[in-house]
């Protein structure tokens, strides 16, 4: 074959080999050689290229790909023998994103911004995660520069990212073949210590194969079906390795866009990475997706997982940190045994490396990212300057999950607008069904103490409504009943911890296992109360409707969004069937028109709140983590019952909570 015909990523490899010049052939290497080879990771960088907030308008320390790039540097100074790899949710998650998407889409002959930075650096393969499908697949067949033979997908190759991106578990509804290809070998000269002391430079062929959560059917609907069908992760290895072994790779590493979880395996298990770890032929896994780093404590105490050391069921792990926060390193002690490498897990471990190792105390930005991007980065801030009103309230999430509902309600409000107009057109038997909206905070901290939704009193522009709404999600509304109604609303109360009023020993009031973006909050001319001292799923002690008690049997249509409604979250009752209305148009842009319908915003323009706590007398103190120095904020907007009262000095705090109040 010519060489200008071989993939990028295979050239490159040739290059690296050819410039090692005396590379031996590792089946020459006698037994006892040794070698160490680093498996770097990164995953979940939702293209947060720069170090930059577009809610605030200024430059973010913690987070971003460019000093992502600084790590993976230093990184490759200290492991002179090392590969890379990302683990997807690569193109979609902010407004950099969104503007080459959807506001100036890139043309075939434009490589993506994101993928830009990632080919200043070099990559040496990747994988698709979930939010990869949130454009379509006509668009990830573009900025992929992957033709697919899929409805609307692309026939020809538009520019991409210079490197492979696998993917084993999802295919054309066409003719049943993977839409990337499923697995790839990536080949480098390595560096080798042989028994006598002497050094060698020998190829190290390294078997790549990539797998991204099965749900995507379910949470991308939309954009998905009728056109892909998707598999299980463990399903995929096993139908795929084979044919990747039979390439005699010397390591495969797993790429999968997910987590740990060993509750029994389904073939659509969200996060399957730990039955995926036990698939013999499986040398390395990369995991992601959770945005939770690994190894670290939340996996503490997990069957079969040392949390410490890095390892999965026996095999080396590593999940990196989100919107470029960090680089996962898998350190690989490799010895020569019976003419094969063999991973010797004695000297082997994972990490995760931050670009912030405190506060005040990052990593540079890596110089040559910045400069990639420059003109898409100034074009999405312009855009997202755009005036659309002004707003006499302080719009906040930073405590949405005590009561304070004020971002909440402008959403709620907007979607339910929507819906009430839109719905009778194509259900006009549904005309006179109560139509009630559900929303939850998108931005309540996890990320660090800026991760918060603030628009302060002023003028509103399409920025506020991206960060009112954070995903690109759509539109859609589902039709229930008093008893599904009751049944979402204890789903949400699983945000908090079950409360002991006898306790005095201090009670942390959320619960970390449930994301703030799963605390749906329903408006509407609803109310009800939340009653923490029960254990879940009989919190909900008082749902009425206009002032009465809901019949279970009362019909509703409920407002939310595709992910939501097609079951994501595992919201009892929402598995896509009972969908009414699915919105051409996305839930941000809904919400832009509606602020801009409403010119000036106020208070009247806004649902109540529509919930409490039941009242609860503790003999100690029940508390919550939030971004520090806020109390102010919390009384401005009513809710009174919490103080701060401890400043951790890294911008976060701890509150305590009146629940009697």
């Amino acid at each position: 074959m010519p060489l200008r015909r071989l993939p990028l990523a295979f050239l490159t490899a040739a290059v690296l080999s050819g410039c090692a010049g005396q590379a031996a052939r590792p089946d020459r290497l006698p037994d006892g050689s040794r070698a160490e080879v680093a498996i770097l990771e990164t995953t979940d960088i939702h293209s947060n290229v720069l170090s930059y907030d577009y809610y605030k308008l200024k430059p973010d320390a913690t987070v971003g790909y460019e000093r992502t790039a600084t790590l993976i540097r230093q990184a490759r100074r200290e492991f002179p023998n090392s590969f890379l790899f990302d683990s997807g949710d690569t193109i979609q998650g902010s407004v950099l994103a969104d503007y080459q998407a959807q506001v100036k889409p890139v043309g075939c002959n434009e490589e993506l911004a994101m993928y830009a930075a990632m080919d200043a650096i070099g990559y040496d393969g990747g994988t698709a995660g979930n939010h990869e499908f949130n454009y379509g697949l006509p668009f990830l067949s573009q900025v992929t520069g992957t033709p697919m033979n899929v409805d609307g997908g692309r026939s020809d190759r538009c520019a991409g990212p210079h490197f492979p991106l696998v993917l084993a578990n999802v295919f054309s509804a066409r003719d049943g073949q993977p839409i990337f290809k499923p697995w790839a070998v990536v080949e480098k000269s390595i560096q080798v210590a042989t028994p006598d002391g002497s050094k060698r430079s020998v190829p190290l062929r390294v078997g790549i194969i990539g797998f991204t959560p099965p749900p995507i059917l379910e949470w991308d609907k939309q954009n998905l079906e009728g056109k892909v069908t998707v598999t299980g992760v463990v399903e995929a290895a096993k139908k795929y390795l084979p044919e990747l072994q039979a390439q005699h790779p010397d390591l495969v590493v797993a790429v999968l866009h997910g987590g740990l979880n060993t509750a029994t395996y389904t073939s659509d298990m969200e996060n399957g990475g730990w039955y995926l770890a036990a698939v013999p032929g499986i040398d390395v896994l990369l995991l992601g997706h959770s945005h939770t780093e690994f190894p670290g404590p939340h996996y503490k105490g997990m069957q079969d997982v040392d949390a410490d050391r890095g390892f999965v069921r026996g095999t080396p792990a590593v999940m990196a940190g989100f919107f470029g926060k960090d680089l996962g390193v898998v350190k690989l002690a490799l010895a020569r045994r019976d003419g094969r490498w063999a991973i010797d897990k004695d000297g082997t471990h994972s990490e995760v490396r931050p670009i912030c190792a405190k506060k005040n105390d990052c990593v540079p930005a890596d110089p040559a990212i910045a400069p990639l991007t420059a003109k898409a980065h100034e074009a999405a801030v312009a855009h997202v300057n755009t005036p659309i009103g002004e707003t006499r309230l302080r719009l906040s999430s930073y405590f949405a999950d005590v009561g304070n509902m004020t971002a909440l309600s402008v959403v709620n409000a907007a979607e339910r607008d929507y819906v009430q107009a839109e719905l009778p057109k194509t259900h006009p038997e549904l005309a006179g069904v109560p139509v009630v909206a559900a929303a939850a905070a998108f931005r309540t901290g996890f990320g660090g103490p800026d991760d918060y939704t603030d628009v302060p009193v002023g003028p509103l522009s399409l920025r506020s409504a991206a960060d009112l709404y954070f995903y690109p999600n759509t539109l859609t509304a589902v039709q229930t009943d008093g008893a599904g109604l009751k049944a979402w609303l204890e789903k949400s109360a699983e945000r908090f911890n079950r409360i002991d009023p006898a306790s005095t020993a201090e009670q942390p009031l959320l619960n970390d296992r449930m994301p703030g973006y799963n605390f749906d909050q329903l408006q509407g001319d609803i109310g009800y109360v939340i009653d923490v001292t029960k254990p879940a799923g009989q919190r909900i002690v008082d749902l009425r409707w206009k002032g009465k008690k809901v019949d279970p049997k009362q019909p509703f249509v409920v407002v939310t969004n595709n992910y939501r409604a097609s079951g994501g979250g595992n919201f009892p009752g929402l598995d896509g069937k009972n969908i009414v209305l699915s919105a051409p148009d996305g839930t941000r842009e809904i919400l832009a028109k509606w602020l801009a319908r409403q010119r000036t915003l106020d208070a009247n323009a806004l649902p109540k709140p529509s919930w409490r706590f039941a009242p609860v007398k503790t003999h100690g103190p029940v508390v919550f983590k939030g971004a520090a120095g806020k109390e102010a904020v919390a009384q401005e907007a009513g809710v009174k019952n919490v103080r701060q009262v401890k400043d951790h000095g890294d911008g976060t705090a701890i509150y305590a909570i009146d629940l009697s109040k």
